[in-house]
C-alpha cells in the first residue's frame, strides 16, 4: 500500500486542502467549507494578527502610535495566537506519529 506524499500548506497559489474521496465516494464540493477551508481561514487570521502587531509596533517605534496599551494588546494577541497554532501543530504531529506506530 503506497502512502501519497503530503504537500506543504503554505505553498501559495491556492493549494487545495480537500482530501481525496474514499472508495468511490463523492468528493466534497469546494464551496463546502470543510476542514481545509477552516484551517486556511485560521492561518489567514493568524497572519493578519501578526501583520497588525508588526504595523502597530513599527508605529510605536516611530512615534506615530499614541495608545501604548493597544500596541501591547495587539502584540500579545499575535503571540498567543502563534503559540496556540504551534501547540495545535504539535498535537497533530503527535497524533500522526501515534497512528503510524499503530499495528495493523
Amino acid at each position: 500500500m503506497a502512502i501519497p506524499a503530503i504537500p506543504p500548506i503554505g505553498s501559495g497559489g491556492g493549494a487545495d486542502f480537500s482530501l481525496p474521496p474514499l472508495d468511490g465516494a463523492a468528493a466534497p464540493s469546494s464551496s463546502g467549507g470543510g476542514f481545509g477551508a477552516r484551517l486556511a481561514d485560521a492561518l489567514g487570521k493568524l497572519e493578519g494578527m501578526q501583520q497588525d502587531a508588526t504595523v502597530q509596533s513599527q508605529a510605536l517605534a516611530t512615534g506615530r502610535a499614541t495608545d501604548v496599551t493597544s500596541v501591547v494588546m495587539a502584540v500579545e494577541r499575535a503571540q498567543l495566537s502563534l503559540e496556540m497554532a504551534s501547540q495545535i501543530r504539535n498535537k497533530a504531529v503527535d497524533a500522526y506519529n501515534e497512528i503510524l506506530r499503530m499495528q495493523v
